[in-house]
């Protein structure tokens, strides 16, 4: 049967995306899917991963393809929502293709120093002959023939670029790094970011052609590029040291893209936030609270300082959060809510998105 999807809704879809990019559109995005809708045919054999770096190498990049279309098939899209699929390798999976050993685990994937021992004098290439490359580059392949632009193909998680050294010098070898070898730590930073924007390139040019825009991993389409930048590992130093050895490189990447958002992740970042919102390129940042943490609707003073900068806002949550955000900021436009598999009924949907005005 395949994803419950079509050429006319996409038409539409785009258009908004664009608008809401621009800050032309007047309500808020809104990306609402239920897994309840009859995929239409038996399901596959090949079990359903999280992550696929879990599947063998045995494993063909068809037969996962197979198993994506089945849950993809098991979806409904409402408002602004369009069928995606991620080839999720971990976050950070450039780490990888530079020579990491990739370790994945039930809910997460590991990246691991390579056996050898390595020194702040390492360096970094691009290499098509990686294998974890060559295997996200297969099942990305695979994925383009499979849907031929019907279903979003996004780019996997290329990762932070601080989040890539720490993989080879983890725990607190990079954090003494920036102290003892600032100047071997920023060369790094340079090579990497080189080597990250090659990858970026490589792959683009294998789903650009059939996708209907840019996505990453999380569902924002842009006709224009577009990805979610972000450094976890910012999340453990201060915003002189944020100055001196994220901003830089984060800023240089902004300004490669049209659309580039930031992922903020937890409270730890919010040191940095007015560094972040202070690079012009910047469009928008995606705010999430973290493990343990308050809720999205808790943040206000953090959605009123991203939009008194003039960024767009996109969070993660269910209808009735994306209410409680708009009360606090007191107008929906420039907020994106993704309600991915939400237990409201249809009828509930559907009232919320006349609320805001959506137009079929």
């Amino acid at each position: 049967m395949g994803p419950d999807f079509n050429w006319h809704r996409w038409e539409r879809v785009r258009e908004t995306a664009e608008r809401w990019c621009a800050g032309e559109l007047r309500r808020p995005l809104i990306h609402v899917t239920r897994k309840d809708r009859d995929p239409g045919r038996p399901e596959p054999a090949t079990p359903w991963f999280k992550y696929v770096a879990s599947y063998d190498f045995s494993i063909s990049p068809d037969d996962i393809l197979d198993r994506w279309d089945y849950e993809l098939s098991k979806l409904r899209f409402f408002g602004d929502a369009f069928p995606h699929a991620w080839p999720n390798f971990g976050a950070g999976v450039v780490a990888a293709f530079l020579g990491a050993r990739l370790e994945p685990r039930e809910e997460t994937c590991w990246f691991l120093p390579p056996d050898r021992e390595e020194s702040v004098c390492m360096d970094f290439r691009f290499d098509p002959e990686n294998t974890w490359y060559k295997r996200v580059a297969e099942v990305s392949r695979a994925a383009v023939r499979r849907w031929e632009g019907m279903v979003q193909v996004a780019m996997t998680d290329l990762g932070g670029n601080l989040d890539i050294l720490s993989s080879f010098r983890p725990g607190e070898k990079l954090l003494f790094d920036l102290y003892d070898h600032p100047e071997d730590i920023k060369w790094l930073t340079w090579k990497a970011h080189e080597a990250w924007w090659d990858y970026f390139k490589a792959l683009d040019t294998i789903i650009r052609p059939a996708n209907q825009g840019y996505t990453a991993w999380t569902p924002i389409l842009s006709e224009e590029p577009f990805y979610m930048l972000q450094c976890d590992f910012s999340y453990m130093i201060g915003p002189d040291m944020f100055d001196e050895f994220v901003k830089p490189e984060l800023a240089a990447s902004c300004k490669k893209l049209d659309h580039p958002f930031y992922h903020l992740d937890g409270p730890g970042q919010l040191v940095h936030l007015d560094a972040i919102l202070s690079i012009p390129e910047l469009k928008g940042v995606q705010w999430i609270p973290g493990a343990g943490s308050p809720g999205v609707r808790n943040w206000p003073e953090v959605y009123r300082k991203i939009r008194d900068a003039g960024k767009l806002i996109q969070l993660f949550g269910d209808l009735d959060d994306l209410d409680t955000v708009v009360d606090q900021l007191g107008s929906p436009e420039g907020v994106m809510l993704i309600a991915q598999e939400t237990e409201a009924s249809e009828h509930e949907i559907d009232d919320f998105l006349s609320k805001y005005n959506f137009k079929r």
